[in-house]
């Protein structure tokens, strides 16, 4: 079996006798050596409970050094790993199940009796909480430390990830081991990145940006990672003189430059600050550079296709672009029927390469509709190009808000508020916001003036993961609407886009 064909292979096996450390936070240090023994346990665990190679192990429990075991355990064991967000409520996280045919679940002890009464009594559940207990860890310290990966081909899935739907149901963007092994070898050489880096990670693990573009190349090139469970601006500030690099979303930046402790002096050593999973602004971008001496590299990536383009680590790091196709990626700006337009205008960003998805989950149609015959995914994403190629996204079709790094589609939330038998209609749009770069604003018209604005968040409180949730909620006589009857989320975009000002 040939390493390059296998993410396991290629990303863990070349370190596994390593007494390098691998991760690092708060309750000690793990080396590489210790890590895959736990690796290896698990692996042993998941094909002792049943699972076949292809077969999805979902997971929905908080970042630990334990559940990066369990990513690297699934591959190895031929699995297709399922990472869900945390935020999901109980009746989201029995959709993801049922859809996508998992076979085993780990989730945290404390919905596990919630989740046995709902889900079919053949799937295989097992707890992994916060603090590393439950019985992953149980019954995996009683298995067999060796493990022999099993045999898995490039085009193989390696892993599912659920993406918000534009009609209110989730689509599973399906990965192989080609497509994330792809990204991460352009990402080793394009960020300079080695053995002697230590990574400060303090991004969820659900997520394409924490899990594959930070985990898997750290472990690619055998560095480190100072692992920590969210982004807690004492930590980020305490860890920070050990680390050489770090990844963020917009927001982490803009709260460490609200910090007076945040300067030059703290960040001089630092080799790399990257930033990426939502719009930086050029603002962000500037008052780092005066503040600390360094630019930030922006990149662009997306759930279906890893990352994109970036802005160069050596030349050029323009404020307010996201810079230039990565190395394997082709990319166009087209209009809406796949036509590429000139330099400089406004179009939809398509893209073709090895880290491209292979598709959704059980939607052919959904599928097909994604991509043009010649190969090139339809992102959605408007933007332009420049002279020297550089790409500057300038908004995204669908209505997409992207709030704190994750993606919110607001028919999902739509079709949840007009549940309620009060409403008459609602409209989800996005809202600037100077902390998640974007805010979820929900715009209501109610049958009568009798429900208010804390019994719709609290009709939501369980119904919708929180950063789905509106952080404010309007109430109008009519939404706005164009000839045709569609509502003009633009007019509502534009009316109130002071909202969170101030």
């Amino acid at each position: 079996m040939s390493k390059s064909n296998h993410l396991f292979d290629a990303i863990f096996e070349p370190t596994k006798q390593s007494p390098e450390l691998f991760l690092i936070n708060n309750n000690g240090e793990i080396t590489y050596s210790e890590f895959h023994k736990t690796i290896n346990q698990i692996a042993n665990l998941l094909i002792q409970k049943g699972m076949k190679p292809g077969e999805r192990v979902a997971v929905q429990a908080e970042k630990s050094n334990l559940q990066i075991a369990l990513y690297a355990a699934t591959l190895k064991a031929g699995g297709v790993y399922l990472p869900l967000n945390t935020g999901y409520t109980l009746s989201e996280l029995e959709y993801f199940i049922e859809d996508s045919g998992a076979k085993i679940i780990v989730i945290d002890k404390k919905i596990e009796e919630q989740l046995l009464a709902s889900v079919d009594k053949s799937i295989t559940i097992l707890t992994l909480n916060s603090d590393e207990s439950g019985s992953v860890m149980d019954y995996a310290k009683n298995q067999d430390i060796k493990f022999e990966a099993i045999e898995r081909s490039p085009e193989d899935l390696a892993a599912i990830l659920y993406t918000s739907g534009t009609t209110g149901k989730s689509k599973g963007a399906i990965l192989s081991h080609k497509n994330l092994l792809s990204n991460t070898k352009v990402l080793e050489e394009y960020w300079k990145f080695t053995k002697d880096d230590v990574l400060l990670h303090m991004l969820p693990i659900y997520h394409t940006h924490g899990l594959f573009v930070a985990t898997n190349l750290l472990a690619y090139v055998g560095g480190a990672m100072i692992f920590l469970p969210k982004f807690d601006i004492d930590q980020a500030i305490e860890w920070m003189s050990k680390a050489t690099t770090m990844m963020g979303v917009p927001t982490f930046y803009t709260r460490l430059l609200n910090d007076q402790r945040f300067d030059q002096s703290l960040t001089n050593h630092m080799r790399l600050f990257i930033s990426g999973s939502a719009p930086l602004l050029a603002e962000t971008h500037r008052e780092f550079e005066d503040r600390t001496g360094k630019k930030i590299l922006e990149r662009y990536g997306m759930t279906e296709t890893n990352m994109c383009t970036s802005n160069p680590y050596d030349e050029e790091r323009i404020a307010g672009t996201v810079g230039l196709p990565l190395p394997g990626v082709e990319l166009r700006i087209a209009d809406d029927q796949g036509n590429e337009i000139k330099q400089g205008e406004i179009g939809i960003i398509e893209l073709r390469g090895e880290n491209v998805f292979k598709g959704y989950w059980q939607m052919p149609d959904k599928t097909n509709d994604s991509f043009r015959k010649d190969g090139f995914f339809i992102t959605g994403d408007m933007a332009k190009i420049d002279h020297k190629g550089y790409v500057t996204i300038v908004g995204r079709d669908k209505d997409l808000i992207i709030t704190g790094g994750l993606n919110v589609y607001p028919k999902e939330v739509e079709t949840v508020i007009d549940q309620i038998e009060t409403i008459l209609e609602s409209a989800v749009f996005a809202s600037p916001h100077k902390d998640f770069g974007e805010a979820v604003v929900a715009a209501i018209v109610r049958k009568n003036n009798s429900l208010s604005e804390i019994e719709v968040k609290k009709y939501l409180s369980d119904k919708l993961a929180k950063f789905k949730q509106p952080k404010k909620i309007i109430f109008i006589e009519n939404l706005p609407r164009n000839a045709m009857g569609k509502v003009q989320k633009a007019e509502l975009r534009k009316k109130y886009k002071s909202l969170f000002e101030g």
